[in-house]
């Protein structure tokens, strides 16, 4: 992971559905509904690009524009 820490936290779903924590330890923590932890694993950053590593070894990515991040066909937003 970079050293831009400013993309670490919440983000989530207009709708609520999907909350994705990004944490400082280079992890992340998605819940989908009312099921939490429904996927683990690793990510890093290079500016605003962001790639995944589940745990099961899927691979995903991402990319943050305007604070606003864009992935897997969703759109997160930071949460307050």
């Amino acid at each position: 992971m970079n050293n831009n820490k400013s993309y670490i936290g919440m983000w989530v779903t207009g709708d609520g559905y999907i909350r994705q924590e990004l944490l400082p330890n280079g992890r992340y923590d998605e819940a989908r509904g009312k099921r939490q932890s429904a996927y683990t694993g690793s990510y890093t950053i290079e500016g605003d690009h962001i790639e995944y590593i589940d745990d099961t070894g899927f691979t995903a990515s991402g990319d943050f524009k305007d604070d606003i991040l864009y992935h897997g066909g969703y759109i997160f937003y930071r949460e307050k």
